[in-house]
């Protein structure tokens, strides 16, 4: 398995709060789908996912938006996107 940076460790812990998830953190590989197969998260679990990240980092995360298969399709591709939107 891929190695979590810091910040992929910390977004893991999130998901793993936000959606009471049982794998545990360290477990979530970073390359690995979120939704569907992979994790196996829902539109709710990627619903709540999404609230926590704009409660925590300030970052808007809309359901319509076009590029929220890329967003959410790991770990990593979600870290790198709230790196890199979120408030300073």
């Amino acid at each position: 398995m891929t190695l979590h940076t810091p910040f992929e460790a910390e977004i893991a812990r999130l998901i793993v709060e936000s959606v009471n998830l049982e794998t545990p953190a360290g477990e979530i590989d970073p390359t690995a789908p979120l939704y569907g197969e992979g994790l196996g998260l829902d539109s709710i679990d990627m619903l709540e996912i999404s609230l926590a990240i704009g409660k925590q980092y300030g970052v808007a995360l809309r359901a319509d938006d076009e590029a929220n298969r890329q967003i959410f399709a790991s770990l990593r591709n979600l870290a790198q996107h709230v790196e890199r939107h979120r408030e300073k």
